[in-house]
């Protein structure tokens, strides 16, 4: 063990050699101590930039942050955590938290896996092997700390997942497809509108302008509004999905449509045509595919199917005439290349050597709650349930945690790593958690179940995504 008079010498020569932090040499899983709070940003080898917050009475546990989708061209600065209001919090009950960049934008799994390890290499070289290594990520960052879960599982103790694409990169894209293309199909079936193999940027633009233009117009009629909520319904679309939203009631078909509406829009602007764009270039080509589905099939699974069922009644529209049109209309195929790389680097095997706790909101329209359901489905067929466990927050809107509702997923992952055991993983404890851990924000966890998600894909199955 390092003595305290070396320690003050390490820190003496550190500060001398104009370093940023002091840092301890300690036996492996001692945390380092430093003398007062530490900040700092620097830049990987692969040209992405790294963040790390160090409190002054560092805890020993380390939490590895994986940020969210940046899309092409946007910003993108290296993050350590979710929002200034936890990440507050973290620090004061002494967490180090540490994340990068990566080094590109867009479908970056290939890159942020990488460079995620390769910051935590670096916090470990400046303070010391941490006692406990935790990766959590949100949103495209839960799909990153899976892939660090499940493929370099030695450099974690657990893993947490917050609305994270936990479903994996194949399925997402041909659960993406489906609604656009029941939109084409019903609403603009003579268009020139591209739903796959967009160029560029531009195109993408230009097919998620003209494909919405023919939505606002369906949404005048009431025709028009049911064949909106049968597309929704093939995305599994809630009908609250935003905080702002007022909650419909259960027989309220209007209103749950309304609502819908603007979640569909904003999948077209944001999901459908230019996060798609940039992946097909990834991946080489189309990725996703509808050959062979049965859209009255998957209509059947939805979690909104009776919402459908009673607007097309209200319209006295004929949904068995939909749903043929649909299943008549020519289908979309995948390059088997893209497939390939998109199964490769961004779709799961539900092989788990480490807990996992993963939680959602159960009103979100982007990443809806039943990919929680693939993500079981996977780590069951893997035999790997009894690491994972998951939770979910009754509000709307994606990624739309408080800080409670974090700090006590946090919590109880902890304890799991502590004790050997799942404890208080229901809905009555992590909401104890939760109002412990900061009482000035919600806790809403309840006990909810997930319908299916409509077109799984994993590499625990041998699976066509149907």
């Amino acid at each position: 063990m390092t003595t305290p008079t070396r320690a003050r010498a390490a820190r003496r020569t550190a500060c001398a050699a104009a370093l940023l932090l002091a840092v301890t040499a300690l036996p492996t899983s001692t945390a380092a101590a430093t003398d007062a709070a530490s900040h700092v940003e620097g830049q990987l080898p692969s040209g992405a930039t790294y963040m790390m917050d160090v409190p002054a009475a560092w805890n020993g546990t380390v939490l590895l942050f994986s940020h969210g989708y940046t899309p092409a061209g946007a910003p993108n600065p290296a993050q350590n955590g979710p929002d200034a209001a936890t990440k507050a919090l973290l620090l004061d009950r002494g967490y180090a938290l540490i994340g990068s960049s990566y080094a590109t934008t867009g479908w970056a799994v290939t890159d942020a896996v990488p460079d995620q390890l390769a910051t935590l290499s670096v916090f470990t070289d400046r303070f010391g092997e941490a006692r406990r290594t935790i990766a959590w990520g949100r949103s495209y960052g839960g799909l990153v700390t899976t892939a660090i879960a499940e493929r370099d599982a030695d450099r974690i103790d657990g893993s947490l997942s917050l609305c994270g694409l936990v479903h994996g990169g194949v399925a997402n894209w041909n659960n993406t497809l489906d609604p656009v293309f029941a939109l084409k199909a019903l609403l603009a079936p003579d268009a020139d509108i591209p739903l796959t193999g967009l160029p560029d940027q531009a195109a993408a633009t230009s097919a998620a302008n003209a494909l919405t233009a023919e939505v606002d117009s369906a949404q005048s009629t009431a025709a028009g509004r049911a064949r909106i909520a049968l597309a929704a319904a093939l995305h599994n679309i809630p009908v609250w999905n935003q905080p702002t939203q007022e909650r419909p009631a259960a027989d309220d078909w209007d209103a749950q449509q309304a609502n819908q509406y603007q979640a569909v829009k904003g999948l077209l602007q944001i999901a459908a045509f230019h996060r798609r764009q940039e992946a097909e270039v990834r991946a080489g080509g189309n990725m996703s595919w509808n050959t062979g589905v049965d859209y009255a099939r998957l209509l059947g699974r939805s979690s909104v199917r009776k919402e459908v069922t009673e607007l097309y009644r209200k319209a006295g529209l004929s949904l068995r005439a939909d749903l043929a049109t649909l299943n008549r209309a020519p289908r979309i195929s995948a390059d088997p290349g893209a497939v390939d790389w998109m199964s490769r680097t961004s779709s799961f095997t539900g092989k788990l050597t480490k807990p996992q706790l993963s939680v959602h909101t159960i009103g979100d329209a982007l990443v809806p709650v039943q990919t929680e359901s693939a993500l079981k489905r996977a780590v069951t067929a893997a035999g790997s349930s009894s690491l994972l466990r998951q939770g979910y927050v009754d509000n709307a809107g994606h990624c739309t945690f408080s800080p409670a509702e974090q700090l006590a997923a946090l919590h109880t992952l902890e304890d799991r790593l502590t004790t050997g055991k799942w404890r208080g993983t229901d809905a009555d404890s992590l909401n104890s958690r939760a109002a412990a851990a900061d009482p000035t924000t919600p806790a809403r966890y309840v006990p909810y179940r997930p319908t299916p998600y409509l077109r799984p894909y994993d590499l625990a199955h041998h699976s066509d995504g149907q």
